[in-house]
């Protein structure tokens, strides 16, 4: 599903247009990513959690020519699927 599909499903199952659907999941969308940006965990219960993690420099190598190569520290988007989404994952037949 992309993101044009999952705006069509909001407008269909709560009867909005799409381009009420497609504000509302913009606006959830921004939101998530505002909390992480700023350092908070985005925790919606059932479904998942979003956090931030800090990955330390360190080095690599490049698999082609086997030289050695910096990675630099970054933040990395984390995601913890919730129990609910985890059992309906594991019963495809609901």
């Amino acid at each position: 599903m992309n993101k044009t599909e999952l705006i069509d499903k909001v407008a269909k199952e709560s009867d909005l247009s799409k381009s009420a659907a497609e504000q509302v999941v913009n606006s959830v969308f921004s939101a998530i990513a505002e909390a992480m940006k700023s350092g908070d965990k985005v925790t919606l219960a059932g479904f998942g959690t979003f956090s931030t993690a800090e990955r330390a420099a360190r080095e690599g190598r490049n698999p082609q020519s086997g030289e050695k190569i910096a990675i630099p520290a970054k933040r990395a988007v984390k995601f913890k699927p919730g129990s609910k989404l985890v059992d309906v994952i594991q019963c495809p037949e609901n």
